[in-house]
């Protein structure tokens, strides 16, 4: 178990800072990459962000700890390790560390996490914080008070991913991009889980595609995850768009 300040300075010497000209404050965008970790789709996701006037930060929790990307495929993509419950430690600490980065506006931050990153985030937003919750020992003191919105492109909703049965503790603005041919998830077990997204009010937008899990990351040729060029650059004008309705 940890705190939040010592999750943080785990985290903080791999994080990617991209941000606007200019002195700021910026509205903030946390980005939380796949377990396939980062590709270039995430470079173009940060850049539609900067020139929407917002600055971005990717938190690397796999590199991290050390993992390589073999490492992670193995045993993250399969869930045999680090899961989405336990990850949420990552996005607690995030949220509590950027806002001592400079230039950041602490009252517009939004969450953004693809598929195993979704469900770190979707896991926090299930949680009490109480004492311990995602191993997080001062977890009582994180405040969310300035997370604005949560931006979700196919998040991971199977077993045991906590939305499947637990309703969200707080409401927030949130976008989900749900692929039609996800190998990972099917539409119902998607609804079930925005079920939970919406219990406790949450405004929710959501964009359905016929595409497959992983769909914006490029050179997948696998029928399972397919990468589409033409709908990957919608999905990056959506989220351009979604972190303009969050400001």
């Amino acid at each position: 178990m940890t705190t939040l300040a010592e999750r943080w300075a785990r985290l903080e010497p791999s994080v990617v800072v991209v941000r606007p000209e200019g002195p700021g404050p910026f509205p903030t965008v946390l980005v939380f990459p796949g377990c396939g970790g980062v590709r270039s789709h995430l470079d173009r996701y940060a850049g539609a962000a900067v020139a929407a006037g917002w600055m971005v930060v990717r938190i690397e929790s796999f590199t991290a700890r050390g993992w390589s990307d073999a490492f992670t495929r193995t045993f993250i993509c399969t869930g045999l390790l680090f899961r989405g419950a336990e990850r949420a430690g990552d996005v607690m600490a995030a949220v509590a560390g950027v806002r001592s980065l400079p230039s950041v506006d602490p009252e517009r931050l939004v969450l953004a996490g693809w598929s195993h990153g979704g469900w770190a985030i979707m896991d926090m937003m299930t949680l009490s914080l109480d004492h311990g919750a995602a191993g997080i020992s001062d977890a009582p003191s994180l405040d969310l008070t300035g997370v604005v919105g949560a931006f979700l492109p196919y998040p991971y909703v199977g077993f045991p991913a906590a939305s499947r049965s637990h309703d969200w503790k707080r409401p927030m603005r949130s976008f989900f991009i749900l692929p039609t041919r996800d190998h990972l998830a099917t539409m119902r077990l998607y609804e079930r889980a925005l079920d939970h997204v919406r219990a406790p009010g949450s405004p929710v937008e959501t964009w359905v595609v016929k595409a497959t899990h992983a769909f914006d990351e490029p050179g997948l040729t696998d029928k399972h995850i397919l990468n589409d060029p033409g709908l990957t650059g919608q999905a990056i004008e959506r989220f351009a768009g979604f972190l303009k309705t969050c400001a």
